[in-house]
């Protein structure tokens, strides 16, 4: 027999009943047992009470190599099926189901018969003979690699789509959410079931585009190799959030077909704003920096102070602002001791970058005569308060941006402005206005900082203009 051997334990290990008409080879006795054994997609092997092995089938054949010829008569596992280091805990283990009650699950590696080892699954429990007591052991087991490999996917998943500290969807083939984790859906401010099946455009008022185009590359060519950074905002009952989100995509596929069907894409995502702002904001820095610096040297071969102060202002305008004016107080100077009151403050433009084509800011004011600014205005207000004004009209039709800036007599594209006070020796001497166009962003805290190093640049530049008697 391929599944057994007999002998008197082999009886007890079998069906109870006495063998039927036929003989040893007929279909009923322990012939019909090993038939039933060899037919079992499971691996079976039986020992009897003093650990001999018993009965081997097909499937234990399979996954280990050894036949049943080979392997029953054997007494336990070791040297052969189980390495002999761990042939006792192994045997133990198992023949200890003779005096447990139910079955035993355990997982152990065994030995195939080419050297290999192949880690298994055991469930074993005890046979019982006529009399009730144990006469052996029956063990089932399976390579569990399988098994295994899938409930680490399970874990995996489950994992990802409850605990992890980044964003995981699964977008189907219409680019359509399909399931959501906790992370995910806190990112995109809504909840995990409310997001599923609605368009991404939904979702997020800018950087769709830029995502779908993404996802569909992925359903159509694989995986970018590195993660993508991606700006978007989202929209959330507060309004737009601007986030920027590095990416990484997977194209998922049905493992149970034989041509690959695309399930979607998967799409897992970490916000990395404030590292990217932290980032834009020290290049933005370094450049300034530089830029000043650039235009010291340069400032240092002009023979005309004058000039020095329009080099200034020209190496600061890259990257930063449209438009530039620089207005002196008329009479030279305000001493500190000039109060707000006692003195009209009245500035007289001295240069200003051209308007309607780029080039370099022009010297002007030759005539002396003040420029006409209304009460309030933030130039004026920069010069009382000796200190730097912003002033901005927001979001507005162009025709009211445009009499916005006629109104203070700037260039009638500016919407953004900044003014800042140009001091030399404790004394004010004007003002310098940078101004931006529609599309760029409002000035800000440290906006002003840059104005102000600027400032005193070019405050020190027309004080010598002055010393040197330049008019």
């Amino acid at each position: 027999m391929s599944a057994s051997r007999r002998s008197g334990t082999t009886d007890e290990l079998g069906p109870d009943e006495p063998e039927r008409d036929g003989g040893p080879e007929g279909p009923g006795g322990s012939d019909l047992l090993a038939a039933l054994l060899d037919g079992m997609d499971a691996a079976l092997c039986a020992f009897d009470a003093d650990g001999v092995l018993t009965h081997w089938n097909r499937e234990a054949e399979r996954i280990l190599g050894w036949t049943a010829a080979e392997a029953v008569g054997r007494h336990g596992l070791a040297g052969w099926a189980v390495r002999s280091a761990d042939a006792e805990e192994v045997e133990g283990r198992l023949m200890s189901a003779m005096q447990a009650p139910g079955r035993q699950v355990n997982e152990f590696a065994l030995l195939t018969k080419d050297g290999g080892r192949v880690l298994v699954r055991t469930q074993s429990a005890a046979v019982r003979g006529p009399d009730g007591k144990p006469a052996g052991v029956y063990c089932a087991f399976s390579e569990v690699h399988a098994q295994i490999d899938l409930e680490r996917s399970i874990a995996l998943s489950e994992a990802l789509f409850e605990d992890a500290s980044w964003g995981v969807v699964l977008v189907d083939a219409d680019l359509r959410p399909a399931v959501v984790n906790a992370h995910a859906a806190r990112a995109l401010g809504t909840g995990r079931t409310s997001v599923l099946g609605r368009p991404l455009g939904e979702l997020l008022a800018q950087g769709v585009e830029e995502l779908e185009a993404a996802l569909t590359h992925v359903l159509a060519e694989g995986a970018p190799p590195a993660p993508a950074e991606i700006w978007v905002s989202v929209r959330t009952p507060e309004g737009h959030l601007r986030r920027c989100w590095r990416s990484g995509f997977l194209r998922l596929a049905s493992p149970l077909t034989e041509e690959p069907v695309p399930l979607g894409v998967g799409w897992l995502f970490q916000d990395v704003t404030e590292a990217k702002q932290l980032e834009q904001e020290a290049s933005l820095l370094r450049f300034r920096a530089q830029q000043l610096h650039r235009a010291a040297r340069a400032a240092a071969e002009c023979e005309d102070p004058r000039d020095a102060a329009t080099v200034h202002l020209d190496f600061a305008l890259a990257g930063f602002a449209d438009h530039a004016l620089v207005d002196r107080v008329v009479g030279g100077s305000l001493n500190d001791t000039d109060g707000a009151q006692a003195v009209a403050v009245r500035l007289v433009r001295v240069a200003a970058t051209p308007t309607g084509a780029p080039g370099p800011s022009l010297l002007s004011g030759a005539a002396g005569l003040p420029v006409r600014y209304g009460e309030g205005h933030p130039a004026l207000q920069c010069v009382e308060r000796v200190g730097s004004v912003r002033a901005s009209i927001g979001v507005a039709p162009p025709e009211q941006a445009r009499e916005w800036a006629r109104a203070r007599q700037w260039p009638q594209d500016a919407v953004h402005a900044l003014c800042a006070v140009l001091r030399s020796r404790g004394r004010t001497l004007g003002v310098v206005t940078f101004l931006r166009g529609a599309g760029r962003s409002q000035f800000e805290r440290s906006d002003s900082i840059y104005a102000e190093d600027v400032a005193v640049r070019i405050a020190a530049a027309l004080d010598l203009a002055g010393a040197t008697g330049e008019k």
